[in-house]
């Protein structure tokens, strides 16, 4: 069986057996009062990663996004359509205190520019995922930056999916060099970006990072209530955070390298085997939608086919899709498999609509 559901893009895990020990799991006091020393080297190295001025930890992006807004003292939140779940979420809580949440059009910068302009309150605040897994595309960062300055807002991106997979753009390297996120790949270091991210993707740990100017991170972590209420990330975390972070230096680029030749030797073979899918190189490939074909269908039969691929409904669009995840684990063998598989999945799952309508 082929796993292509696991969103570990680089394919890192940190096994018990390379990671250092630490001397005890917890320090058994909120962050507020005291954090492990691993942590404040785990958040410079991100920092720095991502590049920006400073940054903190917090045990996932729930906890984080629960906090961002209402630290920020958001009175007004646009959302891009597309936006995760969780950080809208956090949005929810900002307008649970006050703030005026309003949604626009995914990746529409014009459509921004109109909410905002239609809207009151000072110091408006923008959220979107920095990559959309659904249609793939990277968020317009730098456009939304220019409206929100214009108002005299800010911007905060999810950038969970693409921490460790984008970096900075070099000839040779699809996904760019460093693996630093949506900032490094559009170029931005902008006092008014704040970056939340779980590692969870492209790094391989269940930990959550707020990056972005010191006056910002130290306003988060003054204000943040989670930091009270809530465990700090634990020391196996923060172990395996600094192991992420050594791997990505040492080979990194390299894994990135390898995943990128996989995703376009998929794609290649999806065309030249009439296979549709939708365009991007983001390791998540999904088919694109045909007339006459039951997805649900077409999914059944890859798992009889020994291919475990995701059934699931995108935020940017309509109706379900088929999607499959590739990682810097697999080889070319799995993509001639997947391919052969996923035509195979979608020739019968038409034939069985045609043969029931019959």
């Amino acid at each position: 069986m082929i796993d292509l559901t696991s969103s570990l893009y680089l394919g890192l895990r940190h096994g018990s057996t390379v990671l250092p020990p630490w001397p005890q799991l917890t320090t058994g006091v909120p962050a507020v009062l005291a954090v492990a020393p691993e942590a404040g080297t785990v958040a410079a190295g991100l920092a720095d990663l991502i590049g920006t001025k400073a940054a903190t930890l917090a045990p996932s992006t729930l906890h984080a996004f629960w906090d961002l807004f209402v630290a920020m003292g958001a009175r007004q939140i646009h959302v891009d359509s597309g936006t995760y779940p969780i950080a809208r979420w956090g949005a929810e809580r900002a307008h649970c205190r006050g703030a005026v949440v309003r949604t626009f059009h995914h990746h529409d910068p014009a459509a921004l520019r109109r909410a905002m302009a239609a809207g009151r309150g000072r110091g408006p605040v923008v959220l979107a995922d920095g990559l959309c897994p659904g249609c793939g595309g990277v968020a317009p960062v730098g456009e939304y930056l220019a409206i929100a300055r214009h108002f005299g807002g800010t911007v905060v991106v999810d950038d969970t999916q693409a921490l460790g997979v984008l970096g900075t753009p070099a000839p040779g390297h699809p996904y760019g060099t460093g693996g630093g996120g949506t900032a490094r790949w559009a170029g931005l270091g902008d006092a008014r970006l704040t970056i939340v991210a779980s590692l969870a993707k492209g790094l391989g740990v269940p930990i959550a990072v707020v990056a972005g100017s010191r006056p910002m991170v130290r306003r988060y972590e003054a204000r943040a209530e989670t930091r009270v209420h809530c465990s700090p990330p634990s020391n196996a975390h923060l172990s395996a955070a600094a192991h992420a972070l050594r791997c990505n230096t040492v080979r990194g680029d390299k894994l990135r390298k390898h995943l990128a030749h996989l995703v376009i030797g998929f794609r290649t073979l999806a065309d030249a085997h009439g296979v549709p899918v939708m365009p991007g190189l983001f390791p998540i490939q999904t088919v694109r939608p045909m007339a006459g074909v039951d997805l649900q269908e077409a999914h059944r039969r890859l798992g009889k086919l020994g291919v475990q691929a995701v059934l699931h409904q995108p935020r940017c669009g309509r109706g379900a899709a088929l999607s499959v995840i590739f990682t810097a684990a697999h080889r070319e063998a799995d993509v001639e498999r997947t391919v052969n598989a996923i035509g195979a999945a979608l020739l019968g799952a038409a034939e069985g609509r045609l043969a029931v309508a019959g």
